[in-house]
């Protein structure tokens, strides 16, 4: 049991963490837009927003630490597209439900 509250905590906090990584890269490009990692972090986000392409080759450009922060908001960004898929993927089913509860009182 104690395991498992572990487990549940240890996941929420690495979400706590994770989360932090787009504002500290909002951060940094607000600082210094013009640095090369404020141009890498706004074109990596721009091409995520837009679901374009990325040279990887530009994360390259990064320090170790600005690298691992640019692997973090990647991370965040596959998280709120899972949530965001998971709520439109509900906001589906109720609409359905709905739907198919109208059809029978109709019937």
């Amino acid at each position: 049991m104690m395991l498992g509250m572990w487990l549940k905590f240890s996941h929420s906090h690495k979400l706590i963490d994770n989360m932090r990584a787009i504002k500290k890269v909002k951060k940094i490009s607000e600082h210094s837009p013009e640095s090369t990692t404020g141009l890498v972090y706004s074109r990596l986000i721009l091409s995520l927003e837009a679901e374009e392409d990325f040279r990887i080759k530009e994360l390259y450009k990064l320090n170790t630490h600005d690298f691992e922060l640019a692997i973090e908001l990647m991370k965040d960004w596959r998280i709120d597209r899972f949530y965001i898929g998971k709520a439109k993927a509900f906001d589906m089913a109720t609409h359905a439900s709905d739907l198919a509860s109208k059809k029978q009182t109709t019937d």
